[in-house]
């Protein structure tokens, strides 16, 4: 059980290393410029910094499509560099906390390049494959309108692989040991690095059984307990934050009923509420949500926030309520994303206006759990709309 709940009092800021601060001029923010902001984080009184992917990847999802996970994109520089950074960080008391995407690789990853290449390769069986075009393939999409299958086929192997997200991000076999024993290394490289915790990206997906046969994909929670008890082991004090949009009912099925599973998880719930109560002055369904995600093991926390490097997903709301979202903070369509959510900053959310801007952050900081901030959002930073699905807000 871990004794430092230092994640309960943090103030987590989330940043991309890109477009953050650069130091050598090429137009693309690195660790070295990164390192030069930390005196202006450690001054708004955060604690610690959730990086968004930096690792080696042909960024066609902003990252989230790794093609190695054990190293630094040379754009922002060196492993040497992400050491001194979590060093600097360290001696101003903010922990340093990555992107952990295990839910898929890019299609560029050694791994994915060497299981199409031979079907003997262990690697094979690291993502998941069908002889045949599977009969779902046209459903569970995560991206509806723009993403059109969750099953391509691939000439090298011919045969046809899964992906839940685009058909560049094929899902690895999460079930499969050997690809479980390659999480936990990944873990502990980066550990020894100095990370302090990991924001575990899609972890429904994760956790789910797949296949082409699976039509109603099983949770398998003891995998959440697997990483828990291995950050146990390796660094006690060191966290998993879920992000994992799910209903009330199954939170405690991610907390563990002991508190043995994720340190902590997203409210997508009160997110979504709070902005409806936001857009009606109804505040109504926002305390059902405080209510029906109050219970938790003393150990587990909430992550509150406001924005995030996604869209607003509006998905739990009623068709009524949603809409009603929309009209206040995304009324032309060209704001909205997925039928069900506004690629916009904070900022643009609200016009600009301060004492609005100043009422939602008020809201969040006096909510149970710990705020999530994202980078630009205390400037007021803009978004452009011109940019790509959520590409825009990425600013």
């Amino acid at each position: 059980m871990i004794n430092d709940l230092w994640y309960k009092n943090a103030i987590i800021y989330c940043l991309s290393v890109g477009t953050y601060m650069d130091a050598n001029g090429d137009g693309i923010g690195d660790f070295t410029g990164l390192m030069r902001r930390l005196d202006y984080l450690h001054g708004l009184g955060i604690t610690a910094i959730w990086l968004m992917p930096f690792q080696v990847s042909p960024h066609r999802d902003d990252g989230y499509d790794v093609a190695d996970y054990y190293g630094v994109d040379a754009r922002y520089g060196t492993l040497g560099d992400f050491v001194e950074f979590t060093h600097a960080a360290k001696q101003r008391g903010i922990r340093v906390l990555i992107d952990l995407v295990v839910n898929h690789t890019s299609n560029e990853h050694p791994w994915f390049q060497e299981a199409r290449r031979d079907p003997l390769s262990k690697y094979r069986d690291w993502y998941i494959w069908s002889k045949k075009k599977p009969s779902n393939a046209n459903t569970g999409m995560v991206f509806p309108g723009v993403q059109k299958s969750t099953w391509s086929f691939d000439e090298q192997a011919k045969a046809w692989y899964f992906h839940r997200f685009y058909d560049f991000q094929p899902d690895l076999n999460t079930s499969q040991p050997e690809v479980q024993a390659e999480i936990l290394k990944i873990m502990g490289f980066w550990i020894q690095l100095g990370v302090s915790g990991f924001r575990m990206d899609a972890v429904p997906f994760i956790i789910a059984t797949k296949g082409p046969d699976v039509r109603e994909p099983e949770e398998q929670y003891d995998m959440l307990r697997m990483f828990r008890e291995f950050l146990q082991w390796r660094q006690g004090d060191c966290i998993v934050l879920a992000e994992a949009n799910v209903l009330p009912e199954t939170d405690m099925e991610y907390f563990g009923d002991d508190g043995d599973r994720m340190h902590m998880m997203f409210n997508f719930q009160v997110n979504q509420n709070l902005f409806y109560a936001l857009a009606s002055a109804d505040t109504r369904p926002l305390v059902k949500a405080l209510k029906a995600t109050k219970p938790r093991p003393a150990t587990a926390q909430w992550g509150l926030f406001l924005r995030n490097h996604d869209e607003l997903d509006l998905g739990r709301l009623t068709e009524e309520q949603r809409n009603a979202v929309f009209a206040a903070f995304g009324p032309d369509p060209d704001m909205q994303l997925y039928d069900r959510g506004i690629r916009r900053r904070l900022a643009p959310m609200f016009d600009g206006d301060q004492r609005r801007l100043e009422l939602a952050y008020s809201l969040m900081f006096t909510l149970p759990g710990t705020p999530v901030i994202r980078y630009g959002d205390e400037l007021g930073m803009g978004d452009n709309l011109k940019l790509p699905e959520r590409d825009c807000a990425r600013t």
